[in-house]
């Protein structure tokens, strides 16, 4: 047996699959630690098909496909060289009651970014962004919001578990900027009214070479600190079918993943990826889509740092 690996093959696909690309679960957030994977498996805001609150596990699951390419490929360095990363698991809510689930999510929100990590959060509908930017925000202040998804989640309304309207609390929080905040891939109706992101829809974003959109993105947000949130459903249903509301016309896995990749000048605080409905997926091609998704978020932050001596 080689001495290097005496526990076993690190880019096992089907063995002990408990955590996102086999990294170490712990809580514990060292002086060492850079970044930390959350997942909240919480669907109770959904409102169309329901199922999401399996999406961290399939998440985790799926990326056990992705362990054995030691460098992702287009990437030219390894990620455990310049990104120390855990998985936190999963916060454990009581059952129906989304009231602890945004006093639990915010508080460990709160303790990882606090701790100056960055958090990646595995959902679970997209109403968890909101304790999420409210954690963000008890750090950083009002940030800017990179928000992909085929809806604006910005429905004005005074319904307080809906996943559709995350954002328009937000912004009334002053929790980000929308003035400088922009929506990618967006392809439902919404109201300019209670709405004033940059939104660059399905059709232009389809149109525009990914560098256009990269520009674009860039010369709205800045060198703000910006919160990426990434709604599975912005990827067209050829490529993501497992999701509770998905709507025709929408991005390339492809596409979403090199504009991803593009976005390198960004001061990124914080991300997600959500609403991945495992029951709707077919042979995991959402779940595996989202799990490449969140390993090119790390690899971006990874890009800018230096190896590690």
């Amino acid at each position: 047996m080689p001495t290097s690996n005496l526990f076993g093959a690190e880019s096992n696909t089907f063995s002990n699959i408990f955590t996102y690309m086999g990294l170490p679960l712990s809580r514990e957030l060292c002086d060492e630690l850079d970044a930390v994977v959350m997942g909240v498996p919480y669907d109770l805001a959904t409102t169309g098909r329901s199922g999401t609150r399996y999406g961290p596990t399939a998440i985790r699951q799926a990326s056990a496909q992705l362990r054995w390419e030691e460098k992702r490929f287009p990437w030219r360095f390894v990620l455990g060289d310049r990104l120390n990363v855990q998985d936190y698991g999963d916060i454990d809510y009581q059952e129906g009651n989304s009231e602890e689930m945004l006093s639990l999510v915010q508080a460990h929100a709160h303790r990882i970014i606090s701790a100056g990590k960055t958090l990646m959060t595995l959902g679970g509908d997209h109403f968890i962004s909101l304790p999420l930017l409210r954690a963000v925000n008890q750090t950083h202040g009002k940030v800017a919001l990179l928000h992909f998804d085929a809806h604006t989640d910005t429905e004005a309304t005074d319904a307080k578990y809906n996943h559709g309207a995350m954002f328009y609390h937000a912004d009334k929080e002053g929790l980000y900027d929308p003035e400088h905040s922009v929506q990618v891939g967006i392809r439902t109706e919404y109201d300019y009214d209670t709405h004033s992101m940059t939104v660059l829809d399905g059709s232009w974003v389809n149109n525009h070479s990914v560098d256009q959109v990269v520009e674009r993105i860039n010369s709205v947000i800045g060198d703000r600190p910006v919160y990426l949130s990434f709604d599975i459903d912005c990827l067209d249903p050829a490529f993501a079918p497992g999701t509770g509301t998905p709507v025709a016309g929408g991005l390339t896995s492809d596409r979403a993943l090199q504009i991803i990749r593009g976005l390198g000048q960004l001061n990124i605080v914080g991300m997600d990826l959500m609403e991945v409905s495992p029951a709707y997926d077919h042979a995991d091609v959402t779940s595996l889509a989202a799990a490449t998704l969140v390993l090119d978020m790390l690899y971006l932050l990874a890009s800018r740092k230096p190896d590690k001596a």
